[in-house]
């Protein structure tokens, strides 16, 4: 699990939104309350968020915008080949992040492993506050009328609220 943020990814009702917040701690001391974890890529059509080291996270940002640029923006395809490129190569194994990257259509998990992940449901989250922010999210999609939007930032304040390494700093994008 990685320490220091939380990303969630939302998709209900015809809506794609991502939410980070912008915490970013070294150790036990908070350096930074409103960092941006959140890029729009590939013409403002796809949207990134990571989670972990910050210089590894860029690192695979500009791998994933290549991929983008190689894969004629296809989310899928770029997706798959960054993860099995992160699979294979000596010095991306290393890298110590995850990504959630999502389009209007589809979302997926990246990490370190060669996971590549499409939730069911549309939502998902990674970071030290993600699994708080997954159950709020999950359960405010379920059990109220609130657009997409609306339960990432409910479920991000919750997140914040539990987690010690997540603020109430959030950035929230929408495609």
């Amino acid at each position: 699990m990685f320490h220091a943020t939380t990303v969630l990814a939302v998709r209900q009702r015809g809506m794609t939104v991502m939410a980070s917040d912008g915490q970013v701690t070294f150790g036990d001391t908070v350096v930074k309350q409103s960092a941006k974890k959140i890029r729009r890529l590939y013409n403002d059509r796809i949207l990134a968020g990571f989670a972990g080291s910050a210089a590894d996270s860029f690192a695979l940002f500009s791998r994933f915008e290549a991929k983008l640029e190689q894969y004629r923006g296809n989310l899928e395809r770029s997706a798959v080949e960054l993860a099995k490129d992160w699979r294979t190569d000596r010095l991306l194994r290393r890298l110590e992040a995850m990504l959630i990257v999502m389009d209007a259509k589809q979302t997926y998990l990246l990490s370190g492993n060669g996971d590549l992940i499409e939730p069911d449901d549309g939502i998902i989250a990674i970071g030290s506050g993600g699994a708080f922010a997954l159950a709020a999210a999950k359960a405010l999609a379920r059990h109220t009328e609130l657009d997409a939007r609306e339960i990432a930032a409910q479920a991000m304040e919750i997140a914040a609220a539990i987690c010690i390494y997540t603020n109430s700093t959030i950035t929230i994008e929408t495609l």
